[in-house]
């Protein structure tokens, strides 16, 4: 771990060979755009923009493992080597505007074969271009209109670490970064730690230790081809949400915080703090800033870099985050569909010199630095 202090939202931060030059991160969006798993077009728009708007870090949308890993047809995927290149052109121009690019790695687990957000709600069939072999660590639906998943066998738990693996290299390949490792909001991996979705009886269920096997096992799985000086994230949901309200128990901070800390002693350089979406109708207090507990508690009591994520709009809300120790970094998703300049005009209303694109400095108000492109140079090893 390397941490600044005192830090603000401007300053950069080193992680392992990757210094990123502040503390802005796209988080990543599902953008349910793709066909057998390619980017496009659209990916090289939506996620260059938010470069040129000055983020240090820009994410993929979760980028599935396996085809069935999807949550719909029309997600990205890095199941094969022919989605490499189209995902090298946008790390290219990512690092031609300053921002260095994450993948956020995922499988879907039983809430996959689903309809992307705008189409429809709960299970796709095959006949209408879903899949059957919906997998998870329990055959226990995630609601009743979603796919009836299959338990996952001790081959299939192998076959998934060996999935994040093989995308691990591919990633690689593309030029990436910054890996991040999916295991919140109710997929796969989030599915084994929780309690309510691992109903399992052998050494991947029961115990603390036998839920977080499954997820040990994928980040020994990306360390053995991602090198230690490269930053590896994972994604987590703090909790479930569920505590006083479900017998079975669940996912909760304070497994959290042990979790953090087998994962900070594994290679793991940060903890990106979410939460929910393993319940239906689970009751969460959705509010501005409402999940940064989690990452100022795990932070504390672990010593792991953080990032905070939820409901983070305002520039002086994520200056504060940073600047108070409540996390390292802020990743920052709906906001970002609204402007994708929002560094840039954070950068204005903090009264912080800003690193402004030499196209647009025409534009520019006081205080500007012009960004001088940097070409693909940062990819190369």
């Amino acid at each position: 771990m390397t941490s600044q202090n005192p830090a603000h939202l401007f300053s950069p931060l080193q992680i392992g060979s990757v210094t990123l030059p502040n503390r802005i991160v796209v988080s990543p969006m599902c953008e349910y755009s793709c066909e057998d798993g390619f980017a496009n077009d659209w990916h090289l728009v939506h996620l260059g923009s938010r470069a040129v708007g000055g983020a240090g870090l820009v994410f993929t949308e979760a980028t599935a493992v396996t085809p069935e890993g999807r949550i719909s047809p029309q997600d990205l995927g890095l199941w094969k080597d022919e989605h490499i290149a189209p995902l090298a052109r946008i790390v290219a121009f990512l690092h031609s505007q300053g921002a260095h690019a994450g993948i956020q790695l995922a499988h879907a687990g039983r809430k996959a074969s689903t309809y992307r957000s705008w189409s429809g709600e709960g299970l796709i069939t095959p006949e209408n271009g879903g899949w059957s072999n919906v997998l998870a660590p329990s055959s226990i639906p995630f609601a009743p209109n979603y796919p009836q998943p299959h338990q996952l066998d001790h081959a299939g738990i192998a076959a998934i670490a060996a999935a994040f693996r093989a995308a691990a290299q591919r990633a690689d390949r593309a030029g990436f970064d910054v890996i991040e490792i999916h295991s919140a909001h109710g997929y796969l991996l989030h599915e084994f730690l929780s309690p309510i979705s691992n109903h399992r009886t052998d050494e991947y269920g029961g115990s603390f230790e036998n839920r977080t096997r499954l997820l040990l096992e994928v980040v020994a799985a990306v360390r053995e081809v991602w090198s230690r000086e490269r930053p590896l994230f994972v994604r987590i949901s703090a909790t479930d949400w569920v505590e006083k309200e479900n017998p079975q128990g669940g996912w909760d901070l304070p497994q959290s915080v042990q979790l953090a800390a087998l994962l900070r002693d594994r290679g793991v350089d940060l903890i990106d703090c979410s939460s929910g979406g393993n319940v239906l109708g689970a009751s969460i207090p959705v509010g501005p800033g409402f999940q940064t507990p989690f990452s100022e508690a795990i932070r504390a009591q672990t010593g792991i870099l953080t990032g905070a994520v939820g409901m983070i709009t305002d520039p002086a809300q994520a200056a504060h985050i940073v600047r108070t120790g409540q996390a390292d970094l802020v990743l920052i998703a709906r906001e970002f569909l609204r402007d994708p300049y929002w560094p840039l005009h954070a950068a204005q209303a903090l009264g912080e010199a800003a690193s402004w694109p030499v196209q647009y400095l025409r534009a520019a108000p006081p205080k500007t630095v012009a960004r001088t492109p940097v070409g693909e140079s940062r990819s190369q090893r």
